[in-house]
């Protein structure tokens, strides 16, 4: 072998190298796509949260979408009121309507509701509780009070109450999916905070198998439904389900009456935060009952 033979590899290497870096910077050239500038000046109006909050995986993605004209800067469920006149303003588009969204609990059963049929002692939280035979809630479905979506949200906004049950602050709730995320037994869903008629009971059992359970449950005895507007409400696996699509859900107190013969207050009309105080719960409880 001589020297050419070992010279001729590396300048077939290095012009084939050379050749293909020539291509690629042609391409370059000619193919590349400009970024519009307005993005990155987008992006920096918005709250930098990356949250997914608004349906897209970072807020890059979402600013991009704005400068595209596919969302309206009330798509942003983070950003506050000036924040969108800013963005709404500085791309010259119209702000849409932002309805809002909140996270509510499909669970009303807390330590003076719910039975205990155990003690759990083992790694602090639901989702490891949860291993060991659903909790130690004699209800399978319900709430395990020990706060999983209160470390997990990210704006905390969710906090633990006396009676162990997560309390949303609905003011500042801006629908991350955080809870619903965390939560083992799948009791977070986001819904507009205008749906003010709640079911907070996830039990699909009735009568007294769900009362032995948890007296705040949801018993399936169907006055809700006969109370509201026909049409409202039905029952799907032994719980009241509101048909918000119906058109039929008003403010006033035909649809109110729902809620006033419920013997266990599972079903709530629901104002700002989702739970009252425990002594209002109570004293509501006690006067339903009368």
């Amino acid at each position: 072998m001589t020297i050419l033979d070992f010279l001729t590899a590396p300048v077939i290497m290095t012009s084939l190298g050379l050749l293909f870096g020539v291509i690629l910077a042609v391409a370059y050239h000619y193919l590349k796509v400009d970024e519009d500038p307005r993005i990155a000046e987008t992006e920096g109006l918005l709250p930098g949260t990356n949250c997914g909050a608004c349906g897209e995986p970072g807020c890059l993605p979402f600013a991009i979408k704005l400068v595209a004209g596919d969302v309206k800067p009330s798509g942003c469920t983070v950003a506050s009121e000036d924040d969108i006149d800013n963005l709404s303003e500085f791309l010259g588009v119209d702000a849409g309507e932002q309805e809002k969204i909140v996270a509510r609990l499909k669970c009303a059963g807390g330590k003076g509701q719910a039975f205990q049929i155990a003690e759990y002692q083992g790694f602090e939280g639901c989702r490891a509780a949860a291993v060991i035979s659903g909790g130690g809630k004699g209800c399978s479905w319900g709430c395990l009070g020990l706060g999983d979506c209160e470390v997990a949200c990210t704006f905390d906004v969710i906090h633990m109450n006396d009676n162990g049950l997560p309390v949303v602050d609905a003011d500042n709730c801006t629908a991350c999916s955080d809870c619903v995320d965390i939560c083992p037994k799948d009791l977070f869903e986001l819904r507009p905070m205008a749906q003010q008629l709640y079911v907070q009971c996830n039990i699909p059992l009735e009568g007294e198998s769900v009362t032995a359970l948890c007296s705040a449950g949801c018993d399936a005895c169907g006055k809700c439904v006969a109370d509201a507007p026909a049409g409202l409400i039905e029952m799907v696996n032994e719980l009241p389900v509101v048909d918000y699509a119906s058109g039929l859900f008003t403010t006033d107190n035909s649809t109110k009456k729902a809620i006033e013969r419920c013997p266990t207050n599972a079903i709530q009309w629901l104002e700002v935060n989702q739970f009252a105080e425990q002594s209002d719960e109570k004293e509501r409880y006690s006067q339903l009952n009368r």
